[in-house]
Order: structure tokens, then C-alpha cells, then sequence
């Protein structure tokens, strides 16, 4: 086949790779959510398009804050999760190296040969000599079918998918921090309450006690006084250790072995205080802000290119294959022949090259290539379901997370309530037995129910501010902070530049990930 003839069927190949690629398009999911899908709203919550991205600010604890920023700078998961950012950017850039010429490579050898003097045809010519070879190679499968192609799409679908999941680890660990942080100072209230009943009910056994020393009042009312104290003091030492373990729980978020980190806490001890409303955003934003609906919906874009994938196996593939280079042979008896082969090898004579279509088609697969298209079928509309069952569940989660703290707020304004009668009926029964005119047992009755009632009054306190930590959880509030940070530490960055040649790869994923929209990577 003469050259031209050979170059024109290549190119009209590699004219043909640039059809549309089989397999179905990505269409966007629709959302089960309306535009207006909260309900009706209630006092101390607002829906404005502002967000709050730095919504722990709102407590405007210091300690707070400078917990929240050492997390987001040494836990170790965020790590983890942004090195696999970096490697679905490295995934995608091998994705997109499949579109070029799979082999390309520089070739070279040197062989010794002895040929038998008995084998057909060598009754003429030189039986031992030696073969020089030198030259380039190339081969190239045309993306005839797209399949490159939706390589890449699934490729760059999961390197968002890894930056959605990176956000998510984001939001968990901001919750987890100022969770951890209520935490602490909650049972820290719950020891300073503990420690004033103690003191109360260590003032009442000491009176009743002197008074029946001096035989006013019947032993029962000491011992009874003597039970509700030590079963009140019986209640510290399992707060403090609630409270070392929570502490130490903040510590691994830090990133850092159990350890005192009292000075990371700083010296108040009182749970934060939720401002007076709540941003939820607009309704429409959810699906921009939660991280997790974002990584379903890249999901679903992955798997709808494996579809493409698939179902590029029932065509044939087509390949261009090529080499250039230079190749002589001479005797080994140089004296005889006075050719080592060596010398002629760069003669223009040696030229040699090859270069010429091919294709595989692998038509008798018995159904298997069929069935591999329906499995990955039915794993795309798995992922389209999914994506939907998570939409609506994240509504649930702010729903849920409204209510509980619309009636965290309401009921705290009760046990406030039931906190200032419980310590003046504490006071007045306290009175009332040191003139005589009430038995020991109401004041028994009277510290039970103050202890009671502080005790539920901090929990709820608590609650609330659970409740709020719980609504920016489910608002997917947080992690818009990756704009302004760079996913690795310079610490990491250097190291693994040390280890490893990784070019300008670090600093694109770094520089890539700052500066994507959200509204650009549904795309």
C-alpha cells in the first residue's frame, strides 16, 4: 500500500475519534426539594440569602474559636481527606494521558546470532552474525467510541467527588469541635452546680447534726441528711471523669495525643450562648451548601459515564501503531567479511519503519460485555435514587434540627423559671426548720428538687446550643472556608516534594480547589 494511501486512512481514523462518545449524557438530577421547602417560619429564625460561614463565631467564645481554627490546621482526617483530593487530581490527569499515544517509547538491542546450517533456507548467507536495532516506537487506540473520553469525565467527577467529601470532613469536624467544646463546658457547669449543693446540703448536716447533739431534733433527719449528701458527692467523681475523657476527645481532634489542654480552654467555665435567630439561608441554597448532596450528585456523574464506559466494549477498537528506526546485521568474522554490522547502522540504507492501522473486536462475548452495560446501569440509577434519598433526608436534618432547638429555647425559659423558685423553696424550708415551724424532711425535699432543677436546667442549656451546632450541621455551613486555605500544610507539601517528583500537581490542586464555585462544579 503506497505511503499516501497508508497516512490518509490514518487520518480519516483519527477523524472519526472525534465522534460523540457512546453511553448516555449526564442530565442533572431533579431535586425533590421546592424552592420553598421550609416550613412556615418561626421566631428566632431568619431566611435571607446571607450565610453564616463562620457560624461558631456567633457564640463569641475566643476559646471557641481558636479550637476551631487548630482543628481545621492539625486534625488528622482533614489531612487525610485532602491527600485524597490530590490523588483523584493525579487519577485525573492519568484519565487524560489515556487520550494520547498509550506506548511511546525509544528501543534499542544488540543480539548475537547462530543460525543452523541444517534449517531451511540457510544454505546461503552468513550463519552467525550480529543484529543492531535501534528506533522509536508508538501506538495509539483512537477514542473512536468516546471511551477516553468518558474516562476523563468519570475522572474529573470523582476528583470532585473527593473535594465534596473533603468539605464534608470539613463541617463534621467544625461540628465535632464545638460538640466537644459544649461538652467540656457543660460538665464543667455540672460540677461548679454540684459543688454549691454540696456546699448547701454540707451546711444543713451540720445543723441538723448540732441539733441533735443537743437533742432537738431525732437521728433519722441526720442520717437522711447524711445519705442526700454523700449520694450528691457520689456524683463527682464520675463528672470528672466524663470531663477528662471529653477533653481528650478535643485533643484528638487537634490532632494531638491525650494531653492537658487546659490552657487551649482558657479559664471560663460557662456554656456558650446562642445568639437571638438563627440564619438559615434561602431554601433553594441547600443543595449548593451541603457537601454530602454535592458528592452524590458527582457520584451519580461518575457512574453515568461508566455507562459510556461499558458499552464502548461492544465496538471495536482501533489503533495506530508505528516505529521508526534503524536496524544491520554483520558477521561476527569481521576479518572475512570486514562488517562488523555496527558501522552500516547509521547508514541511510539501515532505515527502517512501520507504521499501519489495527483493530480488535471482540464480538463472540457471549453476553458479557451486554450484562457488564446493565450492571452499570442499574448502578447509575442506584446513584440517581441516592443522590434524591439524600436531598430529603438532609431536609429532615434541619427540620429536625429547628425543631429541637424552637423547643430547647422555649423550654429553657421554663426551668430558668423553675430554677429561681427551687432555690428560694430551698431557702424558705431552710428557714422555716431552724424556727421550728417545718419538719427536716421538707428541706430534704427542697435541696432534691434544687439540685434536680439546676441539673435540668444545664442540660438544656446544653441542648440548646447542641440544637443550634446540629442546624449548621445539616445547613452544610463551614466549609466554604476552603477558598481561603490552602488543602495542604507546607509541612506535608514539603515533605512529599522531597519523596516525590510531583511537578506543579500539589500547587494546581491547591490553587484549583480555592477558587471553584460551587454552581461550577455541578456542572
Amino acid at each position: 500500500m503506497p505511503i499516501s494511501v497508508r497516512v490518509s486512512l490514518c487520518l480519516s481514523l483519527c477523524y472519526l475519534g472525534a465522534c460523540a462518545a457512546v453511553g448516555p449524557e449526564y442530565v442533572r438530577p431533579e431535586s425533590p426539594l421546592t424552592p420553598d421547602w421550609y416550613q412556615t417560619e418561626r421566631e428566632g429564625f431568619e431566611t435571607t440569602p446571607e450565610e453564616q460561614i463562620r457560624w461558631w463565631q456567633q457564640f463569641n467564645d475566643s476559646a471557641l474559636n481558636s479550637l476551631v481554627e487548630l482543628a481545621h490546621e492539625r486534625n488528622n482526617n482533614l489531612k487525610i481527606a485532602a491527600l485524597r483530593v490530590l490523588e483523584s487530581r493525579a487519577q485525573l490527569g492519568i484519565a487524560i494521558g489515556n487520550k494520547y499515544p498509550l506506548t511511546q517509547a525509544v528501543v534499542g538491542d544488540a543480539t548475537a546470532v547462530q543460525a543452523s546450517k541444517n534449517a531451511a533456507n540457510t544454505a546461503a548467507g552468513d550463519l552467525s552474525y550480529t543484529q543492531f536495532n535501534v528506533g522509536v516506537g508508538a501506538s495509539w487506540e483512537i477514542d473512536f467510541w468516546g471511551k477516553f473520553r468518558r474516562g476523563v469525565e468519570a475522572a474529573d467527577a470523582a476528583y470532585l467527588t473527593s473535594i465534596a467529601a473533603y468539605d464534608q470532613v470539613m463541617i463534621l469536624l467544625t461540628a465535632q469541635v464545638c460538640g466537644t467544646y459544649l461538652t467540656i463546658r457543660t460538665l464543667e457547669e455540672q460540677l461548679r452546680i454540684t459543688n454549691e449543693n454540696i456546699a448547701i446540703q454540707q451546711r444543713s448536716f451540720d445543723i441538723v447534726d448540732v441539733q441533735f447533739k443537743n437533742g432537738s431534733t431525732s437521728e433519722l433527719d441526720v442520717l437522711q441528711a447524711n445519705t442526700q449528701l454523700l449520694s450528691t458527692r457520689s456524683t463527682v467523681p464520675q463528672l470528672q471523669t466524663e470531663l477528662y475523657q471529653a477533653q481528650n476527645a478535643m485533643s484528638t481532634l487537634l490532632g494531638m495525643a491525650p494531653s492537658d489542654i487546659s490552657d487551649l480552654l482558657g479559664a471560663g467555665t460557662t456554656i456558650p450562648k446562642i445568639p437571638g435567630a438563627a440564619a438559615l439561608g434561602l431554601p433553594a441554597d441547600l443543595l449548593r451548601r451541603r457537601p454530602d448532596l454535592r458528592q452524590a450528585e458527582y457520584l451519580a456523574m461518575a457512574q453515568n459515564a461508566s455507562v459510556g464506559l461499558a458499552e464502548s466494549n461492544l465496538y471495536p477498537s482501533f489503533s495506530l501503531n508505528g516505529s521508526l528506526g534503524l536496524s544491520a546485521a554483520g558477521g561476527t568474522d569481521t576479518t572475512r567479511t570486514g562488517n562488523s554490522g555496527f558501522g552500516q547502522l547509521f547508514d541511510g540504507d539501515s532505515i527502517t519503519y512501520a507504521i499501519g492501522p489495527s483493530f480488535v473486536w471482540p464480538f463472540l462475548n457471549y453476553g458479557r460485555i451486554r450484562n457488564s452495560v446493565r450492571v452499570q446501569d442499574a448502578r447509575l440509577q442506584q446513584a440517581l435514587i441516592a443522590y434524591r434519598e439524600t436531598a430529603i433526608q438532609a431536609a429532615r436534618e434541619v427540620e429536625d434540627a429547628a425543631v429541637a432547638l424552637d423547643g430547647a429555647k422555649k423550654q429553657n425559659n421554663l426551668l430558668e423559671e423553675a430554677v429561681a423558685t427551687a432555690v428560694r423553696s430551698s431557702e424558705v424550708a431552710m428557714l422555716r426548720f431552724n424556727e421550728g415551724f417545718a419538719d427536716y424532711q421538707r428541706v430534704l425535699s427542697a435541696q432534691q428538687a434544687l439540685f434536680a432543677q439546676q441539673s435540668r436546667y444545664v442540660t438544656n442549656q446544653s441542648s440548646v446550643v447542641a440544637s443550634y451546632i446540629s442546624l449548621y450541621l445539616a445547613l452544610g455551613g463551614g466549609w466554604q472556608l476552603r477558598y481561603e486555605n490552602e488543602l495542604l500544610d507546607a509541612e506535608t507539601s514539603e515533605t512529599m516534594m522531597e519523596r516525590t517528583n510531583w511537578g506543579d500537581l500539589i500547587e494546581i490542586t491547591e490553587t484549583e480547589t480555592g477558587v471553584i464555585n460551587p454552581d461550577q462544579e455541578l456542572r
